[in-house]
């Protein structure tokens, strides 16, 4: 379904360049905060381009004081050549020229009390179809209720500047989404995930990975008409409120004492942030299929990694309590555990 074309839906015509203009100085937010963290290490960029139009900026940390490995990477992407994932969505749109711009981020730390953490906030547009997607999870290796509460109620109040409704639907959506099936656990205690966010009156649409989602956007008995202005505004809100989620959790748990059995845990539980990148997510997949840099769509994956063959953790441990509570949704907001 395309959105609907008024003079409130339209984008503006220069709204490939003020989102552009958005994800770089974003991109050069989230860097400039983590260094502050790290307070050792310094982005790398390499600078890229795409043969068949377009480009990016690829920032990657290694070898920090907090940070083993990191990147926060910027894209804006063209062409003619629509990838699968998009034409099912949108056939109308085949031959068309595409737009798509955005900027991701993965963060692996060193201690194993600090939780790896992912954001993606993106645009797409062909013509007069557009939409926003993106969000922010995070995925702890030793779970602290406090941890998660600090983060959900940020994001929620970022979302609650610009619709009560967002943050009940985008954190089932993101649940559901950062979910291994083949494993039947969620990658961690998520945060917010939407997409295919336009001037369309429904908040979950084109996808079919989150029945508790729809299920809540369908309940909805009515919902305004959205322009492009607005979106951008909650998006640049949303990811504007990443460093004040993230930092206070890193800076609480950066120095705790952890030995040989915590970092083997956190190790093992990386391979689980692996499977899912390559099997699972639409980023990796998306840009695969439109034949993006390699190097910066997989620069997501840790450094380090294990697989132990039939892991079961002991029970009554730190471990086990990670896949009895924290790797099962809750409602991270009323946390009182």
């Amino acid at each position: 379904m395309i959105a609907t074309l008024t003079n409130k839906t339209i984008p503006p015509v220069d709204a490939k360049a003020q989102v552009s203009q958005f994800m770089q100085s974003f991109q050069d937010q989230i860097c400039a905060g983590l260094e502050a963290l790290d307070g050792k290490a310094k982005f790398h960029q390499d600078q890229w381009t795409r043969e068949e139009g377009g480009g990016g900026r690829s920032r990657v940390i290694t070898e920090g004081r907090v940070f083993e490995k990191g990147g926060v990477n910027f894209s804006e992407v063209y062409g003619s050549h629509l990838p699968p994932s998009i034409l099912k969505q949108y056939p109308e749109a085949a031959g068309q020229v595409f737009y798509a711009t955005g900027t991701s981020m993965v963060l692996h730390p060193r201690n194993p009390y600090v939780p790896t953490v992912h954001l993606n906030y993106r645009y797409f547009q062909v013509g007069n179809i557009w939409w926003f997607g993106g969000g922010l999870d995070l995925t702890p290796y030793y779970g602290f209720g406090a941890d998660a509460q600090h983060l959900h109620t940020t994001l929620k109040a970022a979302c609650d500047r610009h619709n009560p409704n967002y943050y009940p639907i985008f954190k089932a959506w993101c649940d559901d989404y950062f979910f291994l099936k083949h494993r039947g656990e969620t990658r961690g205690v998520g945060g917010i995930f939407f997409d295919y966010q336009n001037s369309e009156p429904k908040l979950y649409k084109n996808s079919n990975d989150s029945p508790k989602a729809e299920q809540m956007s369908n309940e909805l008995t009515s919902f305004p008409e959205r322009s492009w202005q607005e979106i951008f505004d909650f998006v640049q809100d949303c990811a504007g409120s990443f460093l004040k989620a993230y930092v206070p959790i890193a800076e609480r748990r950066q120095d705790t004492p952890y030995g040989d059995r915590e970092r083997d845990f956190q190790l093992y539980r990386r391979g689980r942030y692996v499977e899912f990148n390559l099997v699972y997510d639409r980023g990796t997949i998306f840009g695969l299929q439109t034949n993006g840099r390699t190097e910066s769509i997989l620069m997501s994956l840790p450094p380090l990694v294990r697989w132990e063959y039939d892991y079961h953790p002991e029970p009554n441990t730190p471990e086990s309590q990670l896949y009895d509570v924290f790797l099962k949704p809750q409602d991270w907001i009323n946390w009182s555990g």
